[in-house]
């Protein structure tokens, strides 16, 4: 089921949003000063375009330096990539079949506005996960 709703993501929501978090990454790679940001769009980006069977949790201690760098992201690119979210998951919503991946989207929202101190899982299990 995972595999047919990322499938399903990919078409109408996935690669939009994986494109905003790309560009965002090359835009931010362009001043040295803020690679690490560009990192975490990046590793945001692959979770945007294949959302089904991972989370995202806390790291454990993230730091003072996660949270400055946080409302430096907010500020650059965060909230345009937030509304991104917004916006594709209402339209998601509007079908029964959109439904799921709408509230994926909408999971995806805390991270694209605070996306330093946050990891990406895999939720699989069993002797076929990675």
């Amino acid at each position: 089921m995972r595999t047919i709703l990322n499938i399903i993501w990919v078409i109408f929501a996935g690669w939009a949003l994986f494109l905003g978090y790309v560009v965002a990454g090359v835009l931010l790679c362009v001043p040295i000063v803020t690679i690490p940001w560009a990192i975490a769009s990046f590793r945001i980006a692959r979770y945007a375009i294949w959302p089904f069977g991972r989370q995202i949790v806390d790291r454990s201690r993230p730091g003072i330096g996660s949270l400055l760098g946080n409302v430096v992201w907010v500020v650059l690119a965060g909230w345009w990539l937030a509304i991104g979210h917004i916006l594709s998951g209402i339209a998601l919503c509007v079908t029964i079949i959109g439904i799921p991946m709408g509230i994926a989207d909408f999971k995806m929202v805390p991270v694209s506005l605070m996306p330093l101190g946050k990891e990406i899982v895999s939720t699989r299990t069993g002797p076929f996960a990675r």
